[in-house]
């Protein structure tokens, strides 16, 4: 393969929030490319079992599922030890795990506030603590957080995620520093409006919150600060994903990259 599209056999990647989404078509794509993964998610358990059992028939690698609650470190801590014993090393760490929630501030409930920032945030920061020295051990690793272009910009009605974004793109910006000269990069991209489950479910909410019909949210509100008018897709996303763990990327870190149809560029 080329340095671009990166051979990951022998590899290891954990994919936190990886059932459905993003998160699901990150971990296909470095399961394609030859890496054992780590999948993690909530959802439906039959789904999950078919998701996971669907990585190893397509692609010939070994794909374990770790229920890890995102709100609790000592479950995320033992996620990360257990890809390491079941497979000898984490090489790759994903930090996607996400929830939203719109509301006015003043009327935004705080244990939303909380539960946004613990799984959208902390919970990069509890992942991240664990996998390092490995990492570092072994003298390579790629860790990648989905962040969005609220980690750039924000929108009215999403204090707690805009926050988190933002914390997110200076989480990775400090870890890059400390990791330069480890053979550990650390980056996140920044899509803009995915078509993934998370979105769709904002809609109800965002007609609430803003007084609109279905069809106003998505071209109004989703797509109107997206110059192309289109949605990001899930494998777009995953293509960058896997980029930045080739050899083509090995000298980028500490980097914020932008998938958004140009939103961020006005």
């Amino acid at each position: 393969m080329s340095t671009i599209s990166p051979s990951l056999a022998g590899r290891n990647a954990v994919v936190t929030g990886s059932t459905s989404g993003i998160g699901l078509a990150i971990a296909r794509a470095l399961a394609e490319a030859g890496a054992n993964v780590v999948v993690n998610g909530l959802g439906d358990a039959a789904a999950i079992e078919a998701a996971r059992a669907g990585i190893e028939k397509d692609f010939k690698v070994r794909a374990l599922y770790n229920a890890a609650n995102m709100l609790k470190p000592a479950e995320i801590a033992g996620m990360i030890a257990e890809a390491e014993a079941q497979l000898g090393s984490v090489d790759i760490l994903v930090n996607n795990a996400g929830i939203q929630h719109v509301s006015p501030v003043e009327d935004f409930p705080i244990e939303k506030w909380d539960a946004i920032i613990g799984i959208n945030l902390s919970s990069a920061f509890h992942a991240i603590r664990a996998a390092v020295p490995g990492m570092k051990k072994r003298g390579w690793g790629r860790i990648i957080s989905t962040a969005s272009a609220h980690s750039l910009v924000a929108s009215p009605f999403k204090s707690a995620y805009v926050a988190a974004k933002h914390g997110i793109a200076g989480l990775t910006k400090t870890v890059a520093l400390e990791l330069a000269t480890s053979g550990v990069t650390v980056n996140c991209i920044s899509p803009g409006y995915v078509w993934t489950p998370l979105v769709e479910n904002q809609i109800p909410d965002t007609m609430a919150a803003r007084n609109l019909t279905r069809e106003q949210v998505i071209r109004d509100v989703m797509l109107n600060g997206q110059p192309t008018k289109q949605f990001v897709t899930v494998e777009q996303v995953a293509g960058v994903a896997l980029f930045l763990c080739s050899d083509a990327a090995a000298q980028i870190t500490g980097s914020n990259l932008s998938v958004d149809g140009g939103w961020t560029a006005q």
